[in-house]
């Protein structure tokens, strides 16, 4: 594998197809043939070996984005991130959220690489189903609306769960267990509860709101809608799925095209409805607490939760140039940038270490130092390595998302 002279290349992700995925978005946007009964949740652009994008150099080779990293650390990443991280450190991903996904947890780094070496000695295969940690690295994340996006994040406010816990009947029973605001204490007695009592106490809940939900009466700003959607997604051999609990205990929140939510280590989360562009460190960490046929461990869930409330904070754009807006978070692993094009207007860009562009609208021309223009439509892709000069121009009005590290 030779290093190209040039330092943009075309780049092509892996989809994946996960139950929850929609049948039709990715398809379209990426351009690809629809197969009956398969569904298209996700959309990689990035190194992870579960899915390496792969690049198309100037003779016409196609190579695994990990491969020509690998080999050339310093001329892609540069030398500040290499040495910070070893690879690239991100994972770029398009989302389309049919049914609902689990209840999730993600662990700190330092709980990703002591808890992955014990699973390793424990000589837990990689690929095992009840496999906790798939790699030693944490897993913010944020998540970039493309259409109406509903999500749980975080545990309500002290009021907000009190209240609710007095609204809905058959939730009276956790109110001496919440007291004035123990989160540990709610949220260990449900998860830790037997089935024949999750089953006992949701159903009377499920038999008074599916109904209404089968006949269009619940709406989405309300927690019965989900939970009446996920009893009926979830319904596993007659036994309620405990998950439903957190619907009412997380803040139901919706958020438009352009606007984004941060996830941090230890924040509970469920992606519930829509499309997003989604940028995180890369790892496959997750720890499952309830709405997914997957493994579900709640000792481990419980020891990286943060049992606290969350007012969910709506990140907007903020313009870092003509053209281009940076979504900016704590996370030191990426950077989230938002690029609008009008026809015949031009942005110059410089790259720091790896980046990837995918258009979501429109078309652009892409130029630079030693490489022959090429054009990307929606639905592609382009990587830039570091140093990269190069300049995009609107062949009509577009849409291109950047990932890339912070700076």
């Amino acid at each position: 594998m030779e290093l190209s002279k040039g330092k943009l290349m075309p780049v092509r992700g892996k989809v994946q197809h996960y139950a929850w995925g929609g049948d039709f978005y990715l398809p379209k946007l990426l351009n690809l043939p629809v197969k009956k009964g398969e569904t298209y949740a996700e959309y990689w652009l990035g190194t992870h070996s579960r899915g390496s994008a792969e690049l198309t150099n100037e003779k016409g080779e196609q190579i695994l984005l990990k491969d020509y990293i690998h080999a050339y650390p310093k001329e892609t990443l540069g030398e500040k991130v290499m040495q910070q991280f070893g690879g690239l450190p991100w994972l770029l991903k398009i989302l389309d959220v049919k049914e609902m996904l689990s209840i999730q947890v993600h662990p700190s780094k330092a709980s990703a690489v002591k808890e992955f070496e014990t699973e390793n000695q424990q000589g837990v295969d990689l690929a095992a189903p009840e496999r906790n940690y798939r790699d030693d690295n944490h897993k913010p994340e944020l998540l970039l609306a493309l259409s109406e996006f509903w999500l749980l994040h975080g545990f309500k406010p002290v009021k907000q769960l009190d209240r609710i816990l007095h609204e809905i009947p058959e939730l009276h029973f956790l109110v001496p267990v919440f007291g004035n605001g123990n989160y540990q204490a709610l949220y260990r007695h449900v998860m830790e509860m037997p089935q024949a009592q999750v089953n006992r106490h949701l159903k009377t809940l499920l038999d008074r709101i599916v109904p209404h939900y089968q006949v269009n009466k619940l709406k989405k700003n309300k927690e019965d809608f989900w939970a009446a959607r996920a009893a009926i997604t979830y319904n596993q051999s007659g036994n309620i799925d405990r998950g439903i609990f957190s619907i009412y205990f997380f803040n139901l929140v919706e958020i438009k095209p352009g606007q984004a939510v941060f996830q941090d280590a230890g924040v509970p989360h469920a992606y519930l409805e829509g499309q997003n562009v989604e940028i995180m460190a890369n790892s496959d960490n997750v720890l499952r607490g309830g709405l997914t046929a997957k493994h579900v461990d709640v000792p481990e869930l419980m020891k990286h939760l943060k049992f606290e409330p969350t007012v969910p904070h709506i990140i907007h754009g903020q313009t870092a140039e003509k053209s281009l807006a940076l979504y900016p978070t704590p996370a030191p692993d990426f950077e989230l940038g938002r690029i609008h094009l009008a026809k015949g207007h031009a942005l110059n860009l410089v790259s720091r270490s790896v980046q990837i562009f995918i258009v979501l609208e429109g078309s652009v021309e892409v130029s630079g130092k030693d490489n022959p223009a090429f054009t990307r439509k929606k639905g592609e892709s382009w990587v830039s390595f570091d140093g990269a000069q190069s300049s995009l121009k609107g062949l009509e009005e577009a849409v291109v998302y950047r990932a890339g590290v912070p700076g």
